[in-house]
């Protein structure tokens, strides 16, 4: 008799934690399924919000309720929340500042695309990017276009023959005269 309750409790634990799984999930896909029809119906009887805002608002009530029970399925397997929570954050911090600090270099790549194929000038063009109406700007013949850098030749009497290296991304930015 001693080892039938041995082994009822050695498989109770495992069999309890699946089922408050399955509970877990079938609540939140009831909840969601149930506050997301809430939102259409209110949506088509009331009229407050136009049907290009119900749709994000399912989806944002969706992944939230879905988020939030993964959240709580991980906690009862054993995951801690804060343990989670800090590496979500680490990875979102991380991720924020890895694009921040490649996105001019980004930029200027795809503005180089956007020249090839575009064409707004060519190698042998007079350019000049125009800082304001009232100021003089950058002014050069284009002699070479790369991924980052338009390197113009200065036209500018005092600084003749000086290389000038301009953003890709410049071009797209301010107004630009074009002399062929």
């Amino acid at each position: 008799m001693m080892e039938y309750i041995e082994l009822l409790t050695s498989w109770s634990d495992p069999l309890v934690r699946t089922g408050q799984v399955l509970l877990i999930l079938l609540l939140a896909w009831l909840a969601q399924r149930i506050l997301t029809r809430a939102i259409s119906r209110l949506g088509a009887r009331y009229s407050l919000l136009p049907p290009e805002v119900l749709l994000p608002l399912r989806g944002l009530v969706r992944w939230l309720i879905m988020g939030s029970a993964l959240l709580m399925v991980l906690e009862r397997l054993g995951v801690s929340a804060t343990v989670l929570w800090t590496a979500i954050t680490g990875f979102t911090a991380v991720a924020a500042v890895a694009f921040f600090a490649i996105w001019s270099v980004l930029s200027n790549m795809f503005c180089a695309l956007l020249i090839f194929t575009m064409g707004p000038f060519r190698i042998g063009d007079t350019v000049e990017v125009i800082d304001s109406a009232d100021k003089p700007g950058v002014k050069g013949r284009v002699v070479a276009i790369n991924l980052f850098y338009t390197t113009m030749q200065d036209l500018a009497e005092e600084a003749a023959g000086a290389m000038l290296q301009v953003p890709n991304s410049l071009f797209f930015q301010k107004s630009v005269r074009r002399w062929r």
